[in-house]
Parts: C-alpha cells; sequence; structure tokens
C-alpha cells in the first residue's frame, strides 16, 4: 500500500463504504449499523486472518444488518450503515484513539494492522470512517433543514459469553449524556414484554469509547438509544422477523410518551 492515497483505497471493484436504505422513509427514527458489515477492501487482502474469522463477532455485529432493514421496513425509517468491517476501521470509534483499527481483538491478532504508517490509517479513516460519518451528517441535517425530528437508534449485538461469564440479559439499553428520555422511556417498554432481561447500560455501557451516538445525538440535543441485542437471538431471517416487530412496537411506545 505504499503510497495509497485515500482516493485510491478502495478501488472500482470495491463496494462503497456507506449503505443507505429507504432514504426517504417517513419516521422519526434514524436507524444506524456502525458494525453491519464484514467486507474488505481488496487492498488490504485478507488481514492476515483465517478462514471463518470474518464471520465472528471481532469482525461484524451479527444480526445488525438483517434487524435493521427489517426495522427500516416496519417503521419506514432510513438505515444507515457501516459495509465494511470493524477491524479495517471501527466507526463507532473516534479515529484518533488506537483501538479504532484493533490490532488484537478477542485475543485474535490481526496481523494486517499491526504497526500500521500514519498514511495507511489516513487512508482508511478518510476514505471509511469520514465517509460513514458524513452521510449521517447529511440525514440529520436535511431532516433538521426540513423541520422533521430524528431519532438516532444505533444497533448493535453482543456475545452470550464473554471471558467464561454468561450474559443473560437478551437487550441492552446504552445511554450516557444529552437527551436520554427516549432510551429510559424504551428500556421501560421493553421490560413489559414478557420474559425479556432487559439491561441498563449493561453488558456495555456508553462511555468515552463510544463515538457515533455523542457526536451526532448530544450536540445537537437528539432523542436517541444505542441498543445491544445478544447474537444468539438474531441468528437468521426468522430471528429478525421475530425482533424487528418487537422494537417498532416498543420504539413508538417509548416516543409517544416522551412526546406526550
Amino acid at each position: 500500500m505504499a503510497g495509497l492515497t485515500a482516493d485510491g483505497f478502495l478501488g472500482p471493484e470495491d463496494p462503497a463504504p456507506v449503505g443507505l436504505f429507504n432514504a426517504e422513509g417517513t419516521s422519526p427514527f434514524l436507524l444506524i449499523g456502525d458494525h453491519a458489515g464484514s467486507a474488505l477492501p481488496r487492498a488490504l487482502g485478507d488481514l492476515g486472518l483465517q478462514a471463518g474469522q470474518m464471520k465472528r463477532h471481532i469482525a461484524i455485529d451479527i444480526g445488525v444488518f438483517g434487524l435493521g432493514h427489517a426495522l427500516a421496513e416496519m417503521l419506514d425509517a432510513p438505515f444507515v450503515h457501516q459495509i465494511y468491517s470493524r477491524l479495517v476501521i471501527d466507526c463507532n470509534r473516534n479515529p484518533a484513539r488506537t483501538d479504532a483499527i484493533p490490532e488484537v481483538s478477542d485475543g485474535t491478532r490481526i496481523r494486517g494492522n499491526e504497526r500500521l504508517p500514519d498514511g495507511e490509517r489516513a487512508c482508511r479513516i478518510d476514505a471509511i470512517h469520514r465517509s460513514y460519518h458524513a452521510q449521517i451528517t447529511a440525514i440529520i441535517d436535511a431532516r433538521e433543514t426540513a423541520g422533521r425530528e430524528t431519532v438516532l437508534v444505533s444497533l448493535h449485538s453482543f456475545t452470550p459469553t464473554m471471558d467464561g461469564a454468561q450474559r443473560p440479559w437478551h437487550v441492552g439499553i446504552l445511554h450516557g449524556a444529552g437527551r436520554t428520555d427516549f432510551a429510559r422511556a424504551l428500556m421501560q417498554e421493553l421490560r413489559r414484554e414478557d420474559d425479556l432481561n432487559v439491561g441498563d447500560n449493561v453488558p456495555y455501557a456508553m462511555d468515552i469509547t463510544d463515538y457515533t451516538v455523542p457526536l451526532h445525538a448530544f450536540p445537537r440535543g437528539l432523542r436517541y438509544a444505542e441498543i445491544e441485542v445478544r447474537q444468539d437471538l438474531l441468528p437468521d431471517s426468522a430471528g429478525h422477523q421475530l425482533w424487528a416487530p418487537r422494537f417498532e412496537r416498543s420504539f413508538l411506545d417509548a416516543l409517544a410518551s416522551v412526546a406526550a
């Protein structure tokens, strides 16, 4: 990759860095998937990974692509999602952080990310990270100009176990600073569902590692929620179609309760 520029990092055979589904959706919700994709630019080869590693949680939030599309259809909401793997660059990290391009993930060495020169890091940031966030910014700007409310919902998934510990929650709702009323109301609505174990800032908490929601929602005073769904609940299209209506109902009820 010596001498490669951001303009040449993604070739004509590579997919565009950002997916946008149902761009004209009329819902107040804007769905995003920071880790929905697992593509690798041809310039990076296989990142030194063995076959099958790109299907693991280290590379992609399993189930988010399908859930996001199903939910976007039901809500008539836009869904902006990352096409490339979080191992290329993590769009939910400040690009200045070293872990935005991880050298190790859950014990697995990412050899293609080791000792990257600054120029190669800049290529990934400019071609993918900035493009993704520019798309989100453009959509929110257009909605504000049109006088439309935006409720930003970031979709993620998590592993049933981590470091040998069981994670019993079906869903976690993450919130931090900014306007948290929708996230808290959503948590309460989901807890009304039978047999759901809903975590409050677990198994992850919204903290300084999060980038997307703080960047786009906090300074604009947008309602938001970051949602973590356990990956074994989203194994296939049947799982997506089971969870999408549950979320649709809870989203609408939660928003109605805070907007009343």
